[in-house]
């Protein structure tokens, strides 16, 4: 992920109360990649990414389908507007 997703991942796992640091894998290069970390220090933290992301996974309620992308099954409301006549 980059530093823009970092930052939203940081939020959602705050906000869901799941462990984990988000930060540069390479702490000298922070426009690379970002993982989730147990600790902040760099010598000794571990990537935990899989297992916050399942964390957050098994967090989120299930969704409900989504919507038919083929259009509304039933019938619909609207007007049916004549064509203008050149009269």
């Amino acid at each position: 992920m980059d530093a823009e997703q970092a930052r939203q991942v940081d939020s959602v796992l705050r906000r869901f109360g799941i462990r984990g640091v988000v930060a540069p894998a390479d702490p000298e290069q922070l426009t690379g990649m970002w993982r989730v970390f147990d600790k902040a220090d760099p010598q000794t933290r571990k990537d935990i990414t899989a297992d916050a992301l399942a964390a957050l996974a098994a967090a989120l309620p299930a969704s409900a389908p989504g919507p038919d992308p083929k259009g509304p099954s039933g019938p619909t409301r609207g007007f049916i507007l004549p064509p203008k006549s050149d009269d």
